[in-house]
C-alpha cells in the first residue's frame, strides 16, 4: 500500500506542477499581448515653428485614436480568452485532475469495470443492428471513452454504441458489399463535424424544436423495429429483409423454419436477462451499522454487481453452452457469431471511395446515397443525451480513424456509470482498456457466442424503451400531443424510422406556429367602441388575419363602430405588422372610423416611433383612448351640424 500510496501522490504532484506551468504560460501571454507603448507625446505651446506644431496636433488627433482603439480591441480580446479560467473550460480535466485521489481511483476503476462488462456484450450485438459484422461495436467502444475523459464536463456520461445510433447507421450508412464499413465511418466523421460545429455556434435551439412526444413516439418505433430485427436471431430464420412491414410478413410467412435450438436458447436468455436484472431492485432490509456485518456487504454487492453484468453473464454462458456442445460433437445446432478479425483496428485516415470486388464508388455517389442522414444522425446523437457537446463531436472525429461508426451518450451504461459510485470522467480510460483488451486478447473466443443470445441481448435492452405510459397522460392533459405522437409512431414504423422523426418534428413545428399565424382575439363593447385584445404577438404571419378580423367586426351589425386596439399581450411586432396596422387605418378611415391603440409596451411603442407613421394615435390605457376617441367624435358631430345650420341659412 505504501508503494501503490507513494506513486500516487507522485503522478498528482506531477500534475499539480504541469497545470501551474500552464497557467504561468497563460499568464505570461497575456501580459505581452495587453503591453503597449506608454510615450507621452509634448504639445509644443507658443512655439515659432508652425509647421511642427501643426504636425503634433495631426499625430494626436488621428493616429493616437486609432491606435487606441485597435489597442482595446486586442486588450479586450485577451482578457476574455487568455484565461486560466477559459483554459479549463475548453479542457475540463483541469478542474478535477490536480484534486484526483486514491480514493477517486478505486470508485473510478470500480465503475469503469463494471461499464465495461456492460458494453462489451451490447457492442457485438448493436453492430448487427447496423449492419456491420460484431467486432466494430466494440471499435466504436473505446475511443468515446478515452476523449470524453479529457473534454467531458459529466462524470456519469459514457460514450460509445448505441440501440439506435446502431438503427440509424444501418438504414443511412448500408453499403453494397456485406461487411465493410466504408459508408458508416464517413458518417461516422461527418456526424463528428456537425455535432462540433453546432456546439462551437450553441446550436441547441434547434434540438428544442422537437417535442416530447415526438421523441418519445420515436422512441419507441425504434424500440420495436429493433427488437423484431432480432427475432429472426432467436428463430434462426435468415434472409429476412430490413424494412419493417416487409420484415415482420417475412418473419409471419418463414415461422415453419424456425430452428428449434436457436428458439430455446433465445427465449432461455431473455427470461433470465430479465430475471436477473431484477435483482438491481432488490430493496434490503434496513440494518443498524453494527448488524450489517461484513460477509452480507459482500453479498449485497455481488448480487448488484452478478445484476448489472447481466449481459456478460448470458453471452459468456451461452457461449460456454455452444462449445461444450461443439466438444462434444453437437454441431450445426445454435447459429454462432463465427470467425471474427482478430487484434487492434488499424488507426488511419478513412477511406472516401469504395473498391471492393467488382463494386467501385466515387466520394459523390457514397454522400449522395447516404443523403439526409448526414443531417439527422447527429441530431439524433444529440437527442439521445439531450444536450449539445463539444465532446462528442470530436469523439467522433476522432473514432472515425478507428473504424467508429457513429457513438453518442448511453442511458442505460450512464445509469449503470453513475450507480456504480463513479467519481469523475477517468472511468472512461478503464471501460475503453477493457474493451481494447478483449479485443486484443478474447476475439478467438466470440467465436462462440451464438446470435440467439446476443439478440436477447438487445431485445432486453430495448423493449425498457417502450413508454406506453404517457398515451394515457397525454389523452387527460393534451390530446394534440397525443395526436402528434401516434402520428410519429404509426410514420415511424409505416414509412421508415428516418422519416418518421421528420414528419413528427413537420408537425410539431406546425403546431407551434399556428398559433401564431392564427391567434385567439377577443372582441368587447365599452362607450360603444370595440376593443380588440388579441392573446399572442403580432408578427407577420398573423398581421394580415388579425386585420381582417378587426374590419370585420367593426363594419358588423347596424352601425359602424371604430376600434380600440389593445396591445397589452404584445411584446414585439415587425414591420409587417406595422404596415398592416397602416392599412387597417386607412380602409376604417374611408368609413369615418378611428383606430387607437392602447396598452403599448415600452419596445413596441420604440419600434412605432422609428417607422415615423404620423396616423397611429397611441394612448396609455384603454379608458383615456375612449375619452380622446369620444371627444373626437363628438367634435366631429359639431362640425356636422354647424355645417347643416350654415347650409340651412344659405
Amino acid at each position: 500500500m505504501a508503494v501503490k500510496g507513494s506513486i500516487v501522490e507522485m503522478v498528482r504532484h506531477n500534475a499539480i506542477l504541469w497545470f501551474r506551468l500552464i497557467e504561468r504560460v497563460f499568464r505570461r501571454c497575456f501580459k505581452v499581448i495587453v503591453k503597449r507603448s506608454s510615450k507621452k507625446k509634448k504639445n509644443i505651446k507658443n512655439g515659432t515653428n508652425g509647421h511642427s506644431y501643426y504636425f503634433d496636433q495631426q499625430i494626436q488627433e488621428v493616429h493616437p485614436t486609432e491606435d487606441t482603439n485597435c489597442c482595446g480591441k486586442v486588450k479586450k480580446i485577451a482578457k476574455d480568452h487568455c484565461t486560466v479560467t477559459t483554459l479549463k473550460n475548453r479542457l475540463p480535466i483541469l478542474k478535477w485532475l490536480p484534486t484526483y485521489g486514491i480514493t477517486d481511483i478505486q470508485s473510478d476503476v470500480i465503475a469503469g469495470l463494471t461499464v465495461g462488462l456492460t458494453v462489451i456484450p451490447q457492442g457485438l450485438a448493436y453492430a448487427k443492428v447496423a449492419g456491420l459484422p460484431p467486432q466494430y461495436g466494440l471499435y466504436s467502444a473505446f475511443m468515446g471513452c478515452f476523449v470524453y475523459c479529457f473534454l467531458g464536463t459529466s462524470k456519469d456520461i459514457t460514450l460509445g454504441p448505441t440501440a439506435i445510433m446502431s438503427l440509424m447507421t444501418g438504414t443511412f450508412a448500408h453499403s453494397q458489399v456485406e461487411g465493410d464499413a466504408t459508408y458508416a465511418i464517413i458518417l461516422t466523421l461527418m456526424c463528428g463535424v456537425v455535432q462540433l460545429v453546432m456546439g462551437m455556434l450553441n446550436l441547441g435551439i434547434i434540438v428544442n424544436f422537437i417535442s416530447y412526444p415526438v421523441i418519445n413516439a420515436f422512441t419507441s418505433a425504434a424500440a420495436i423495429t429493433i427488437a423484431f430485427s432480432q427475432v429472426k436471431h432467436v428463430l434462426g430464420l435468415r434472409h429476412i429483409p430490413r424494412e419493417f412491414l416487409e420484415m415482420v410478413y417475412e418473419i409471419f410467412a418463414k415461422i415453419e423454419e424456425t430452428r428449434l435450438w436457436d428458439m430455446t436458447l433465445g427465449l432461455t436468455c431473455i427470461v433470465l436477462l430479465f430475471l436477473i436484472k431484477k435483482l438491481r431492485t432488490i430493496k434490503w432490509k434496513e440494518l443498524r451499522p453494527e448488524e450489517l456485518k461484513l460477509y452480507i456487504k459482500i453479498w449485497r454487492k455481488f448480487i448488484w454487481l452478478f445484476a448489472t453484468g447481466a449481459n456478460a453473464v448470458i453471452v459468456i454462458s451461452s457461449a460456454g453452452v455452444a462449445a461444450i456442445l461443439i466438444h462434444f460433437g453437437v454441431k450445426d445446432k445454435l447459429t454462432l457469431t463465427g470467425e471474427l478479425k482478430a487484434g487492434l483496428p488499424p488507426f488511419r485516415v478513412p477511406d472516401f471511395t469504395l473498391n471492393v470486388g467488382n463494386v467501385t464508388e466515387s466520394t459523390s455517389t457514397i454522400f449522395a446515397n447516404i443523403g439526409a442522414g448526414f443531417g439527422i444522425v447527429p441530431l439524433l446523437g444529440l437527442i439521445e443525451t439531450i444536450a449539445i457537446g463539444k465532446a462528442f463531436g470530436v469523439a467522433n472525429i476522432i473514432s472515425c480513424f478507428c473504424s467508429s461508426y457513429p457513438v453518442t451518450g448511453s442511458f442505460s451504461r450512464t445509469a449503470v456509470n453513475s450507480q456504480s459510485g463513479v467519481r469523475t470522467p477517468a472511468s472512461g480510460i478503464v471501460t475503453g482498456g477493457l474493451v481494447l483488451l478483449s479485443l486484443y486478447v478474447l476475439t478467438p473466443l466470440f467465436y462462440y457466442i451464438p446470435n440467439a443470445a446476443l439478440a436477447a441481448v438487445i431485445i432486453s435492452a430495448v423493449l425498457q424503451m417502450i413508454d406506453y405510459k404517457i398515451i394515457l397522460i397525454l389523452w387527460r392533459a393534451n390530446k394534440l400531443d397525443l395526436a402528434i405522437l401516434i402520428i410519429t409512431f404509426l410514420s415511424s414504423l409505416g414509412i421508415g424510422i428516418e422519416y418518421g422523426i421528420l414528419v413528427g418534428v413537420g408537425i410539431s413545428v406546425l403546431s407551434v406556429l399556428y398559433p401564431l399565424a392564427r391567434p385567439r382575439v377577443a372582441f368587447t363593447s365599452q362607450d360603444g367602441f370595440i376593443i380588440c385584445t388579441p392573446d399572442q404577438g403580432m408578427k407577420f404571419p398573423s398581421a394580415e388575419y388579425i386585420s381582417e378580423k378587426i374590419v370585420d367586426r367593426a363594419h358588423s351589425g347596424t352601425n359602424n363602430r371604430s376600434v380600440i386596439f389593445d396591445f397589452r399581450h404584445i411584446s414585439s411586432i415587425d414591420y409587417s405588422a406595422v404596415m398592416s396596422l397602416r392599412e387597417l387605418i386607412s380602409d376604417l378611415k374611408r368609413f369615418n372610423l378611428k383606430v387607437a391603440i392602447s396598452n403599448v409596451q415600452p419596445k413596441v411603442s420604440r419600434d412605432f416611433d422609428k417607422a415615423a407613421i404620423e396616423e397611429f394615435q397611441i394612448f396609455s390605457n384603454i379608458d383615456i383612448a375612449s375619452q380622446k376617441l369620444s371627444f373626437k367624435e363628438k367634435e366631429k358631430e359639431t362640425e356636422l351640424e354647424l355645417k347643416d345650420i350654415s347650409v340651412i341659412h344659405l
